[in-house]
């Protein structure tokens, strides 16, 4: 376990220490700061705030209309407003870009529907740019808040909206005074999860010219071929991953409620008809359309119309790149986080139990900072084989860690090692350890138990866990740039190079796989997390249910 521990820390710390004693040759660190740095952080928290202004209206707003009222598409909103999930953010920038760029669909049909030659004929908004920036990536990432924030409206008391109701409040009055302060923890955490999704983004901003801390990083380590510089970037990333760390933290201290009762009675949703009605539906479809709906009919449409072009041998070697990769990082990172759990289950000492849960940061870290703090270590551990095969054999030996594939799959089952984690820990939780002690009461060592008990159990938790990783490490782009092997190519930078040379159509089919897998997850976390009773439709009141002065 604690060599598990020890792997996942290891990109941190290497970051810093690159960042505070690397050689920063011909000041590359006063250039950066001066000239870099301050327009990149402008930048990014610009861009932060506008996504989590964003995604709180829309994520908070959709799920309180889906859980509390009856509206025309209302059931099937409650699980297609997750849909924008399995989009990644690069995927839905090009799309847009093929849809509202110059060059692209709608503004080719304007100017040859009314005569205009060029640009300086009409005006259009340009979707590159920090505005266009926001919306779409708001459009993505809304079901981070969504998903918390429905959770905490389904999970509060009945009872408490039922008074609010009672001493006069309509609806909007119970919503800002009741519902949505008590909700505010679970609103911090998906507006958490949202931004720290946004600073790790390196493909959207990149296609819509939007020069965050995340392009500096990957532009100072690929153009300037510093490392030291791009560690020292990396570590301001931290910090404001850091910033959103705390500022969740402390949204929720001292901020828990519950219920008071002995069972929870389900909501009973209101009937929203007329214009009210149409609103709420165009409301919650909006976003469903804007993050998922648009994106897969371009895609689609894309694949099919360039099906002989896109299916090459670059785009087979890239998805056998992918599927490869994908399978071993699920692996590896399902068994680090079976390691984790079991740790936490058998060991006795609490700072060891406490130390299981520090890998499960790693998914805060952006991977772009992760790569970087990989390159360092990587490199010392190659040079040490490299001299050690080398005295050994007495030939050059070639490295096994930089350059190769085996560190973007480190890279992936590290980053991505908190999906896992979270996974085998749910499936844990619900092992009685009267089992465990049942079982060694018999006679059984802790190795048969685990064996013939609590792996058979853990079935299901294994293949979610192992699916979120495998899928999560397709769409992985940041990560992907900046430690895979030369010529090489996975379906994630195979979209990003065709959509970088403006072949939007080509990449289509590519695009169009990352999402299909990615929708595998997102339907199993409705159908585990989402898809419960949320109340029925409105019915008569049964007044023999009530007491005698009531009825």
């Amino acid at each position: 376990m604690l060599a598990v521990i020890a792997i996942a820390v290891t990109p941190i710390l290497a970051v810093l220490t690159v960042a505070v004693t690397g050689d920063t040759g011909k000041s590359v660190w006063p250039h950066l700061a001066a000239h870099v740095l301050p327009a990149a952080v402008e930048t990014t928290l610009i861009l932060m705030m506008g996504v989590a202004c964003l995604t709180l209206t829309i994520g908070a707003g959709a799920a309180w209309l889906v859980t509390m009222f009856r509206f025309p598409g209302s059931g099937f909103l409650t699980w297609a407003l997750l849909l924008p999930l399995a989009v990644p953010t690069y995927i839905v920038a090009f799309c847009y870009l093929e849809l509202f760029d110059y060059s692209g669909l709608i503004q080719t049909a304007l100017r040859a529907g009314f005569g205009w030659q060029d640009a300086g004929d009409y005006w259009f908004p340009d979707i590159r740019s920090l505005p266009g920036a926001i919306v779409l990536m708001s459009a993505v990432l809304y079901p981070y808040v969504y998903l918390t924030a429905r959770v905490s409206f389904q999970q509060q008391s009945v009872e408490m909206l039922e008074v609010s109701r009672t001493l006069g409040h309509g609806p909007a009055a119970t919503f800002w005074r009741i519902a949505l302060p008590l909700a505010r923890p679970a609103l911090a955490a998906g507006v958490a999860l949202a931004l720290m999704e946004t600073v790790n983004d390196i493909g959207a901003v990149e296609f819509l010219g939007v020069r965050t801390l995340t392009v500096a990083v990957y532009d100072t380590w690929l153009s300037r071929n510093s490392l030291s510089g791009a560690a020292q970037l990396a570590s301001v990333m931290l910090l404001f991953v850091l910033a959103l760390i705390l500022l969740e933290r402390g949204m929720r201290l001292g901020r828990r409620f519950h219920a008071l009762g002995g069972s929870h009675r389900p909501t009973v949703r209101a009937q929203l008809t007329g214009w009210r009605g149409a609103a709420a539906s165009i409301f919650c479809f909006a976003p469903v359309v804007l993050g998922f709906g648009l994106p897969a009919f371009i895609l689609l449409r894309s694949a099919i119309a360039y099906l002989d072009t896109a299916v090459d041998r670059n785009f087979i070697d890239a998805a056998g790149h992918s599927l490869f990769l994908s399978c071993v990082a699920a692996a590896l990172g399902l068994g680090f986080a079976l390691v984790l759990s079991y740790g936490r289950r058998t060991l006795e000492s609490r700072t060891l139990r406490v130390a299981a849960l520090v890998p499960a940061l790693a998914y805060a870290v952006p991977g772009t900072v992760l790569a970087i703090g990989l390159l360092a270590p990587l490199g010392a551990l190659d040079r040490q084989i490299m001299a050690t095969g080398r005295w050994l054999t007495g030939d050059a030996v070639m490295p096994f860690f930089t350059g190769t594939a085996a560190a973007l799959v480190l890279a992936y089952s590290i980053r991505f090692l908190a999906a896992a984690f979270g996974a085998v820990e749910t499936g844990f939780s619900k092992i009685s350890k009267n089992m465990d002690a049942a079982s060694r009461s018999l006679g059984a060592s802790a190795r048969a138990t685990f064996w013939r008990i609590q792996l058979p159990l853990l079935r299901p938790a294994l293949a979610a866990a192992a699916l979120l990783v495998f899928v999560e490490s397709m769409k992985e782009l940041p990560a992907t740039l900046l430690l895979r092997p030369f010529n090489f190519e996975t379906l994630a930078t195979h979209v990003f190079a065709l959509a970088s040379l403006y072949r939007y159509e080509e990449a289509g089919l590519a695009a169009l796989v990352i999402v299909v897998a990615s929708l595998l997850p997102v339907l199993l976390l409705h159908r585990v997390i989402v898809a419960r009773p949320i109340g029925g439709d409105i019915a008569p009141v049964d007044k023999s249910a009530l007491p005698a002065s009531l009825a």
